[in-house]
């Protein structure tokens, strides 16, 4: 059960770890949307920015694909889904996902009524015995239960946690054997990609995976995702969904300029690396606080803990941004969230302040 309340933080605040989404734009990004902004230029995506995206991103990927660019990533995942699933079909969800329990039917609206099943799985994870007994549940082939179609999984999880490339192969291997696809919600996709050192083309289509949300706003964009489909003949109406569904950017350039930027010269994947690194320091100091104590694994840039009580009310008296996250009889869980721009000064006066309260 998640609390979204806080005390203490305001506009300014030092040692921020409410969200990635809080943090700003990086300077590169926010220099290549002002050199966008020089002049005129063919709108509507029809332009050399989103060009040379689309192309960075296919080089990236190891292969052509197909490319569509959005402004948030509640429409991409559902654009993403909509592509996958006709508005009878069903969707297998882990039950915390954020397509399921974060984007208000965004996915049921936009694919004209698919049912979105959630399903348990440890530490935020699906499992293919999960998927297994999920098809039993609702048969293929019955008329009167929604007709299994994809799967969903987040890359990086709910909890923080991350799939291995065997999991994902698992999971794509168990989908295909009952003809679903696989989407990848990646709204943290580069942290994942830092936690486990592989390649984007490992982590995605050569694991299975069909249509992937390609995230950059929550890692030091100003607002663009990518809806990315290995498969063709998926996108042949995905210029028309986008259109619908008012993701077509008149001045699509600003959206290419980012994820052009972003792209460059693996800034991405230097600002993942950062907050990945900020967030293993905060738990490694949680861990060894008296009464501390983690909740799931770190594995990105995510942490979920407990602390003792004095020290939540310390921090929260000295300023400190963060959402406590459920209930828990030992202490206050919570949850700290790291970024791009997460100074590690901000980091060590959070431990300090832990360890002095305690």
């Amino acid at each position: 059960m998640r609390f979204l309340a806080c005390g203490g933080w305001s506009q300014g605040v030092v040692m921020n770890f409410m969200s990635d989404n809080a943090s700003g734009v990086a300077p590169e990004i926010m220099s290549a949307m002002a050199a966008a902004n020089d002049g005129s230029i063919r709108g509507y995506g029809d332009d050399v920015y989103t060009q040379r995206a689309g192309g960075r991103l296919s080089e990236v990927f190891e292969r052509e694909l197909s490319v569509f660019l959005v402004a948030t990533g509640t429409a991409a995942n559902a654009l993403n889904l909509a592509a996958i699933t006709k508005p009878h079909g069903a969707i297998f969800v882990h039950e915390m996902a954020h397509v399921h329990c974060d984007e208000c039917g965004a996915p049921e609206f936009f694919t004209h009524g698919a049912k979105l099943l959630p399903l348990a799985g440890e530490n935020g994870k699906l499992t293919p015995g999960a998927i297994e007994k999920g098809l039993q549940d609702f048969p293929q082939g019955i008329v009167h239960h929604p007709q299994a179609q994809a799967i969903s999984l987040s890359q990086v999880t709910e909890c923080g946690t991350v799939y291995s490339l065997a999991e994902i192969e698992a999971l794509s291997s168990v989908a295909k054997s009952h003809k679903l696809r696989v989407h990848m919600d990646g709204a943290r996709f580069a942290n994942a990609l830092d936690s486990l050192g592989c390649t984007p083309a490992e982590m995605t289509w050569k694991a299975g995976v069909d249509v992937l949300s390609f995230g950059a706003t929550k890692n030091g964009a100003m607002g663009v995702e990518a809806v990315i489909l290995f498969d063709e003949a998926l996108a042949a109406d995905l210029p028309f969904m986008r259109k619908r569904s008012g993701q077509l950017l008149s001045k699509g350039r600003f959206l290419g300029a980012q994820m052009e930027a972003y792209l460059k010269e693996g800034l991405w994947l230097g600002m993942a690396a950062h907050a990945n690194k900020m967030a293993a320091l905060l738990a490694e100091g949680i861990e060894n606080l008296p009464g501390g104590r983690l909740r799931y694994p770190v594995q990105a840039n995510q942490v979920f803990a407990v602390l003792p009580k004095p020290a939540h009310k310390a921090l929260m008296a000295a300023g400190a941004g963060y959402y406590p996250w459920g209930r828990e009889p030992d202490g206050v869980s919570i949850r700290l969230v790291t970024s791009f721009n997460t100074r590690e000064e901000d980091v060590a006066q959070f431990l300090s302040l832990a360890v002095n309260a305690a």
